[in-house]
């Protein structure tokens, strides 16, 4: 870590891009003015840390959570088989008079 010391007024330069300028030294505070290039993150370091543990806080569901979000979500339809029938579907069509001609098919009648 490179330790500085700076007046008000004083800038550090990082990189091709970036200025920091000292704005106000007051008691146990400073006050610091970045510019920055628009691709370039600046955060305050306390900040990203508190939005990281609440991301996590949220994503950890105990048991409880995980039931209610269960019961919220509606009930899963049946996965297809491979040959395309429904895994739990017991009659199978047998292409009866009654059945429609695929698209593009000539009717049974030959037309």
């Amino acid at each position: 870590m490179l330790v500085l010391s700076r007046r008000v007024g004083e800038r550090l330069l990082i990189g091709d891009g970036i200025v920091v300028t000292v704005i106000e030294v007051r008691g146990d505070g400073v006050r610091l003015g970045i510019d920055a290039p628009r691709e370039v993150r600046v955060h305050r370091a306390e900040v990203l840390e508190a939005v990281t543990a609440a991301n996590v806080d949220a994503g950890a569901a105990d048991d409880a959570t995980a039931a209610a979000l269960r019961a919220l979500a509606p009930a899963r339809r049946p996965q297809p088989e491979a040959d395309g029938t429904a895994a739990d579907d017991a009659v199978a069509d047998d292409g009866g008079a009654d059945a429609a001609p695929a698209p593009g098919a000539p009717a049974a009648d030959g037309r």
